[in-house]
Formats: C-alpha cells, sequence, structure tokens
C-alpha cells in the first residue's frame, strides 16, 4: 500500500511540475510573440514574418501574411467598409450624363452604341464596371443609382461578348472633384471601366 501511494504521490508531483514547465514555456512564448507584435513582426516558431499588401488584377488591395506553411488574405477597407483599389487599371470612363437621363438606368440610344464599339474594340480578358454619383442626393440612394446604372452598362457589355468579372456601386464615397461646384458635381457622375487584360 505504501508503494501504491509512492506512485501516485510521484505521478501527482511529475503531473505538476510537467504543468508548470508548459506554464513557463507559454509565457515565454507569449512574450516574445507580445515583442514582436510591438515592432510590427509576427513570429511563428524559429520563423519571423511581416504582413504585407497584394494588389489583384483589378487594382484592389488585400492584406496578405504568409509564414510558408499556410496563409491568410482579407481585402483591405476604408472605414466606410469599402474595398481599396487603385485606379491605375481604369480603360474607359464614361459620363452620366451622356449616358442616362436624371434619376435613370436606361442607358440612351447614343450611349448604347457608344459602349458595343468601346467594348468590341478594347480587347480586354474581362472587365470590372463601377457606378459613381454626385452628392446630392441619400447615400443609400445614390448607393442603389451608382449599382443600377453599373449593371445596365455590365449588361450591355456582356450582351456584345465581353466577359464580366465585377459590378460595383460605389455612388458618391469617390468623388474625382468637389461636390461644390456643377462642373465638379457633373465629373463625378460617372461609369468607371476597369479592363483586365
Amino acid at each position: 500500500m505504501h508503494e501504491c501511494n509512492a506512485k501516485s504521490v510521484r505521478g501527482v508531483i511529475s503531473g505538476v511540475l510537467g504543468g508548470m514547465a508548459a506554464i513557463a514555456l507559454g509565457a515565454t512564448l507569449f512574450v516574445g510573440e507580445a515583442a514582436a507584435q510591438s515592432s510590427g513582426q509576427r513570429v511563428v516558431i524559429g520563423e519571423t514574418y511581416i504582413p504585407t499588401i497584394w494588389v489583384d488584377p483589378d487594382g484592389c488591395e488585400h492584406w496578405v501574411m504568409d509564414d510558408g506553411w499556410e496563409g491568410y488574405m482579407t481585402p483591405h477597407v476604408n472605414r466606410q467598409g469599402i474595398p481599396v483599389c487603385r485606379r491605375g487599371n481604369v480603360c474607359g470612363e464614361m459620363h452620366s450624363d451622356q449616358l442616362f437621363a436624371t434619376n435613370s438606368a436606361n442607358i440612351s440610344a447614343s450611349g448604347r452604341k457608344h459602349l458595343a464599339k468601346f467594348f468590341q474594340t478594347t480587347g480586354a480578358i474581362s472587365y470590372i464596371i463601377t457606378g459613381h454619383t454626385d452628392s446630392r442626393a441619400s447615400d443609400p440612394y445614390n448607393l442603389d443609382l451608382s449599382y443600377r446604372r453599373a449593371t445596365a452598362v455590365a449588361s450591355l457589355a456582356a450582351a456584345h461578348g465581353a466577359r464580366i468579372a465585377d459590378v460595383r456601386g460605389y455612388g458618391e464615397r469617390q468623388p474625382k472633384a468637389s461636390n461644390n461646384t456643377a462642373a465638379g458635381m457633373q465629373m463625378n457622375r460617372r461609369v468607371e471601366i476597369i479592363c483586365i487584360r
């Protein structure tokens, strides 16, 4: 009976010491990771890597973190939740006043002809269509109107054999000019076409 109790006491002591060692190791890793995070780096046992930004073919940014074993990527968005996209791939910009009547998403006959020619001659692999408005109406209304207009352009493009990768409506959230002047508002009412080549 004494031998059995001695074995169980040794087992308890061994378990307690093992648990203390695990806690000490965890604390060491936690302190090391906290120090690395404060310096802007991430520690993976034996490795250090830094988050970076990857730009996809349509010019939109994504946060990327990859240590070689597994990776993580998420869209880079601004405070309003809109993806951060670079304008470098914009291959066509049409003023909404030339394509649509006020508060309408129906493309005019001359606008349809102009857009058909554009999509037949541009020769991109696919397109991303983005709609924009001035700031005169409410934000929800402008988001909806810009999306409907971008969708109308995308439908016309698809009818002429163009491949559409995405359709987006930004409303008044990405102004190109000041909304304080009539000329600035006219520049903001636009449909941008991003070419993916």
